[in-house]
């Protein structure tokens, strides 16, 4: 099974959507920088997370800065998308099915950081413009001290008590949005009962958010009782906020499922800094970089050949114990994502 990291950073800083870098000067005018857009998660709430551990190493061994923008995996993509005629990202980092949805737009150019022969083959783009850095399972959190017992069904959620206190990402702008729609599918046996079930649910939906990462401080302040998440971002979390839980939906009289997630890093088509940016990919695919994936971020390693036995990893390995994993038809998803969102937004009202 694989493992994550996070820890301080001098050089990074996170940008909102505007475009202008940390410090003097633009990415496009210093050469030594390289600008990594991504998902959110992998940065630690208080500079602990395997990101700013990753970050300030690379930053220490080479003299490159990193400039971070963050945001949704859907959201990363469109603006890529946007600045295709004058990239500014060097590196795109974003969960399934958006990495995938990269490179059919042409976002992404082939490179092969060093050790990605020990990614496994569904973890790695077929044609190497992607690898997985980080493995990870989709999952949901409860706030422990307001919920008495646990909920363990997708059908207790229905459950008035839980009126405008559950709240999931929305679907085709976050990774982990768009994973509710991709599990509740796979559980509830298609796309019509998925959309049954979310519709009904919906009564108790808080509404719309672009990022997953806001949700955790929210129930674990017990603003919210239930919300969505992955495993990796919401058990480093947990470290800095104790009444996050994880868990995973079952069906009424079914076991808990869940799949993959892993956040998934690419070269940008035409990056300002593409030297820098193979660099980057080549340290966070490092096994040094690897080994923190779970005893800093709380996550599971991508590379097979990283065995990491510290606490977290033990606690992680428990965690999945009983879980059933199915493996998700990505090209399907990638190819008909627009259609399943719009019947999301058409049974919600969203």
């Amino acid at each position: 099974m694989p493992q994550n990291a996070v820890k301080p950073l001098a050089a990074l800083c996170v940008l909102a959507l505007p475009l202008t870098a940390c410090g003097t000067g633009t990415a496009a005018s210093d050469e030594n920088v390289v600008t990594v857009y991504s998902a959110d998660g992998l940065k630690g709430e208080n500079g602990d997370g395997w990101y700013d551990q990753v970050f300030d190493d690379f930053e220490k061994e080479t003299g490159i800065k990193v400039e971070y923008v963050e945001g949704g995996s859907g959201e990363m993509v469109q603006r890529a998308v946007r600045e295709k005629r004058n990239p500014q990202a060097d590196v795109l980092v974003t969960l399934p099915p958006f990495i995938q949805q990269a490179d059919t737009k042409g976002l992404l150019q082939k490179y092969a950081p060093k050790g990605v022969e020990q990614v496994s083959g569904a973890d790695k783009a077929a044609n190497g413009t992607w690898t997985a850095v980080v493995n990870n399972y989709f999952g949901f959190i409860h706030n422990k001290k307001e919920l008495k017992q646990a909920p363990t069904t997708w059908e207790e959620l229905l459950d008035g008590s839980y009126e405008n206190k559950l709240q999931y990402s929305t679907p085709g702008v976050a990774g982990d949005g768009t994973a509710v729609l991709i599990k509740a599918m796979h559980d509830f046996g298609g796309e019509k009962q998925a959309m049954e079930y979310l519709k009904k649910l919906q009564a108790n939906n808080v509404g719309p958010s672009a990022s997953t990462g806001k949700l955790a401080p929210k129930v674990d302040k017990g603003e919210l009782l239930v919300a969505n998440g992955d495993v990796q971002m919401n058990y480093a979390q947990s470290k800095s906020m104790p009444n996050l839980g994880i868990w995973f939906p079952a069906r009424e009289g079914g076991k808990p499922t869940t799949f993959a997630l892993p956040y998934a890093a690419g070269l940008v088509t035409k990056a300002p800094h593409s030297e820098n940016g193979k660099k980057l990919l080549d340290h966070m695919l490092s096994q040094k970089a690897q080994q923190q994936v779970s005893e800093i971020g709380g996550g599971f390693a991508a590379r097979q050949d990283v065995k990491a036995t510290d606490a977290n990893a033990i606690a992680l390995t428990r965690l999945m114990d009983g879980v059933d994993v199915f493996e998700p038809d990505w090209d399907d998803i990638e190819e008909n994502l627009t259609s399943y969102v719009d019947a999301w937004k058409e049974a919600t009202g969203n």
